[in-house]
């Protein structure tokens, strides 16, 4: 698989590679570079980390944990190899990409899909409107995949426990500079491989009244039951809401609401989920950033648990995490986070025989982009 990776990224590169110009003496070098055609860019970012779990010995953090997932062993969470194409009317992107968050995240989707991180393919069918066709990142949530763009060094409750990626049809309309609606058709909810034959439906409605605020909804409404199950609508809305109080200070507040029908009709299982953070710079190089959070599962639908429950055991996390970020250059970013979940249920491995309810880890992590 490793060797199918590093070959597909060679095979992705390459073309650009023999476009290269012969070597050119030193006046001459000092002004040539290798040029791209119009509107492509080559994108790049690794991220390497090292987390140690205070409770317990297993390598594997809790199960509902998906990026830097790793417990006292030094891995690579997510590296990704793309390019990206935009002008006027046409865009797509092509980017692949491994490390330990797809081994965890994509486990379910066919082997020759797992490491396609967004393929896509729109235009612009007016004006002020695109329609993009293929996979790409979740229209939900606050926080990225690529953990450079996130606050926090590890992600959310929520966000681990809402779709990364998406696949399907996707339009985007600006109504105006400050707001921005977007439809979507999708396979499903985090699916590449659809596994039925219904279709999901999404929106997103981000509003943008001053420099300082952004608010952001966005929902999901689908089957994700396999085919030869019983069908199990699910409905999902994400809000999000920020502020940048000066250009050291912002803060962010998250709030996510879900349910799905259960077998028992017309009884839903629900999940609500919260958050608030703050990020503040008190350097040019470094950065703090705080969260507290909550998640509460009825049943325990959605987040999964590394140790079997009661199929009526409702799930209740709180959380709490730190972290401090050193960035010398815009392109790298050093960061460290101290993170504590304490759950009502005993769901967490303590290195004893009886599970826990309290939860701790550090973990570090050095990203590099481009």
């Amino acid at each position: 698989m490793k060797f199918s990776f590093l070959l597909a990224l060679g095979l992705l590169v390459s073309p650009f590679a023999r476009a290269q110009q012969p070597a050119l003496p030193d006046s001459a070098a000092a002004e040539a570079v290798t040029v791209l055609p119009a509107g492509l860019t080559i994108y790049g970012f690794a991220d390497g980390y090292y987390g140690y779990d205070f409770t317990g010995k297993a390598p594997q953090r809790p199960g509902f944990l998906y990026a830097h997932n790793r417990n006292n062993e030094f891995a690579l969470n997510n590296a990704v190899l793309g390019l990206r194409y935009e002008e006027a009317r046409v865009r797509g992107a092509l980017a692949l990409h491994t490390g330990t968050y797809v081994e965890a995240n994509y486990a379910n989707e066919p082997t020759v899909l797992r490491n396609i991180y967004e393929a896509y393919a729109g235009f612009r069918p007016t004006a002020k409107s695109w329609l993009d066709l293929g996979i790409f990142s979740s229209h939900i949530g606050f926080e990225s995949a690529l953990s450079k763009d996130n606050w926090t060094l590890t992600r959310s409750l929520m966000a681990e426990n809402s779709p990364y990626y998406e696949t399907g049809a996707r339009f985007t309309y600006e109504f105006s500079p400050q707001l921005t609606a977007t439809a979507l058709v999708l396979n499903g909810w985090q699916q590449i491989r659809d596994v039925n034959r219904s279709k999901s439906l999404g929106t997103q409605l981000q509003w943008k009244p001053t420099e300082k605020w952004l608010l952001n909804s966005s929902t999901y409404y689908g089957n994700d039951q396999p085919q030869s199950e019983l069908r199990r609508r699910r409905f999902f809305h994400d809000f999000y809401v920020t502020y940048t109080a000066t250009d050291k200070l912002a803060v962010a507040a998250v709030f996510d609401v879900g349910t799905q029908q259960t077998e028992e009709k017309p009884r839903n299982d629900t999940w609500l989920t919260g958050a608030l953070l703050a990020r503040y710079r008190f350097a040019p190089t470094w950065t703090v950033a705080g969260r507290l959070e909550a998640y509460s599962a009825r049943d325990g639908v959605i987040i999964q648990t590394i140790r079997p429950t009661p199929s009526n055991s409702n799930t209740q996390l709180t959380g709490a995490s730190l972290n401090v970020d050193y960035a010398p250059t815009s392109h790298l970013t050093a960061r460290l986070e101290g993170r504590l979940l304490h759950s009502s249920l005993e769901l967490f491995d303590n290195g004893g025989r009886r599970p826990g309810h309290t939860y701790g880890n550090v973990t570090s992590s050095i990203a590099l982009s481009f």
